[in-house]
């Protein structure tokens, strides 16, 4: 539902949750068009409850009476750093490390022994985890290869990690986790590549971190890339967007991935469009380019 359909379902004043900044049918129409247009997350009004949980707070921390009062304050020029801010908290980012495992156990059988051949052979590798949320993704894939190659280091063997909300990046960066977000962590990898901190949490070593570049990202925008990709893991972001950017992203991965390369996605995700007849499906949510059809 777009933001002219949310405002056409019904009338503009009308209140879909009450509480101390009351959210009508226009709050929510404007702050779905201003998230639709910067990030493509389509929102529409069964999201109304999560909208208001998640900027009731942000309204009471800087001080506004109204969703209106925010609606303006977003929407103009002297409010684009609140706009970003608006973005981070309406963003999901739960996640985990090895989430749906078996994307790495096909990484480590069926894809990596090919790349690491290719690397210490002097080739280029390149993986992207293009919505990498706290880092737990783009570390898991870096385990999982140093797992098979400890020196990997040594080769032209590179992650790149993207998200679209800064901070989001800078904790991911840090690469600190509480005890519980390292539990599917294998013992042995969590004995050789994480540290204890004072505060007992746990810190990624500094030999995980050399592999990964994060960067900050917004999918819907340029994709400032030289040279294609080996690997794309893309999950559990595409369910977020309207069909039809959906299926602009499959084909935008597509023309990033070599024949043969390699595209994951999320539990609850589908290859839809022109990007659908450029994949073979080669197991759970597990995809190889075929080429150009």
């Amino acid at each position: 539902m777009s933001a002219a359909a949310i405002l056409q379902s019904g009338r503009p004043d009308e209140c879909l949750v009450q509480g101390d900044y009351p959210l009508t049918r226009r709050d929510l129409a404007e702050i779905a068009g201003m998230i639709y247009s910067d990030a493509g997350i389509a929102l529409n009004e069964t999201k109304a409850s999560l909208v208001y949980s998640r900027l009731s707070k942000r309204l009471r921390q800087i001080g506004l009476n109204s969703f209106r009062d925010y609606c303006a304050l977003v929407g103009s020029a002297a409010g684009a750093d609140e706009r970003r801010e608006m973005l981070s908290f309406l963003t999901t980012n739960f996640t985990r490390f090895f989430r749906e495992n078996h994307h790495f156990e096909h990484l480590r059988t069926e894809v990596l022994p090919g790349l690491l051949s290719r690397a210490q052979a002097g080739g280029r590798v390149r993986i992207w985890s293009s919505a990498c949320s706290d880092g737990q993704e783009p570390y898991s894939i870096a385990l999982t290869v140093l797992s098979m190659a400890p020196n990997v280091a040594n080769y032209d063997f590179k992650i790149l990690a993207t998200d679209i909300d800064p901070k989001i990046i800078a904790l991911a960066k840090a690469g600190v986790y509480d005890a519980q977000a390292i539990e599917t962590v294998d013992a042995g990898m969590r004995k050789k590549w994480f540290s204890q901190t004072p505060e007992n949490r746990w810190q990624v070593s500094d030999q995980v971190k050399q592999l990964i570049t994060f960067k900050e990202l917004n999918l819907m925008a340029q994709w400032p890339f030289r040279g294609q990709f080996d690997v794309i893991f893309c999950r559990n972001v595409v369910i977020y967007f309207d069909e039809a950017t959906q299926a602009k992203i499959w084909v935008r991965y597509a023309d990033l991935l070599p024949p043969g390369g390699h595209l994951y996605i999320g539990h609850s995700e589908r290859l839809s469009g022109e990007g659908k007849n450029r994949f073979d499906n080669t197991g759970i949510t597990t995809y190889r380019h075929k080429g150009r059809v």
